[in-house]
């Protein structure tokens, strides 16, 4: 079935989430805090444009929005012309930003007052799995709603699955983003380690990736680490941001996470060297700036 839907926000992420939408034959418009962004998305997949978010929604059987953070999302949704003023009854709204879980449950209850649906439903899978249609959606909000907007996200995903009420998306999120850390600074311990102790790093991550030390880290970043390129997908700022998310939930719930929190200690290390931009995978950068 085709839909009438609107995707706000289009950064690396909603650019071509939004034109996988449009290619399976659904009516989107786009809204853009840089204009020009919209309407060249426009010319690249056809649709129009929208100059508020409230009136990318309105009449929209679906609004979707991948945008930076709580702030950024407040300001498309509930504040003045925020999309959540043109949502139609019934219509159901798509949260892909990447936020605190304390805010999906805001505005799923918000939503539900007039009447829509809300679903959080951050993404991870980062540039290349938006572009190539293959993100991971992990999803919180009523089991209808959810079950309703499965369809459309699965012209962008290759796995999606609903975790439980609003905020539990998020939650997910975290979760993931616990691993991620975790992982990278481990890997980048390992190729540290053997670049010291006189091993081509290289050459050991061909025999261990064949063993139990594999992980998607090593295949896609490990010969770029030791190469010093990085330059692919998921940014440092990105990333403390989201562990801010992790770290102000765990306090909230009592969860100890110390290996987590010592990573963003580290993560801000890379910040203070100039590598705000840089992708997740530069931790060995103060390894290998600070080695004796």
């Amino acid at each position: 079935m085709k839909h009438t839907v609107s995707f706000i926000g289009l950064g690396v992420m909603g650019y071509p989430m939004a034109g996988y939408l449009a290619r399976a034959g659904h009516d989107v418009r786009v809204f853009n805090r840089t204009r020009a962004r919209a309407e060249q998305w426009v010319r690249d997949h056809g649709g129009r444009c929208a100059t508020t978010p409230a009136q990318a929604a309105a009449d929209c059987d679906f609004v979707f929005c991948c945008v930076g953070n709580d702030d950024d999302v407040h300001s498309v949704t509930t504040a003045e012309n925020g999309a959540f003023h043109g949502m139609k009854p019934g219509a159901v709204f798509v949260d892909h930003t990447t936020t605190s879980a304390k805010l999906a449950r805001e505005l799923a209850a918000e939503a539900a007052k007039s009447g829509f649906g809300f679903v959080d439903a951050p993404v991870s899978g980062g540039q290349a799995g938006a572009e190539n249609g293959q993100l991971t959606v992990m999803i919180g909000g009523d089991e209808k709603d959810a079950a309703s907007a499965a369809p459309l996200i699965d012209c962008y995903s290759r796995m999606q699955a609903r975790l439980g009420e609003a905020g539990a998306g998020q939650l997910a999120k975290m979760v993931n983003q616990i691993c991620i850390a975790g992982i990278v600074q481990g890997l980048s311990e390992a190729l540290h380690f053997a670049g010291r102790a006189g091993l081509d790093p290289k050459a050991v991550v061909e025999v261990i990736s064949q063993g139990a030390a594999q992980s998607w880290q090593m295949d896609n970043r490990a010969e770029t680490m030791v190469d010093g390129v990085f330059d692919y997908g998921f940014a440092v700022d990105w990333m403390r941001k989201d562990l801010a998310y992790v770290l102000d939930e765990a306090r909230e719930t009592g969860a100890r996470l110390p290996l987590t929190a010592l990573v963003d200690q580290f993560y801000q290390e890379v910040q203070s060297l100039g590598g705000g931009r840089w992708d997740t995978s530069s931790l060995i950068v103060p390894l290998e700036k600070n080695a004796g």
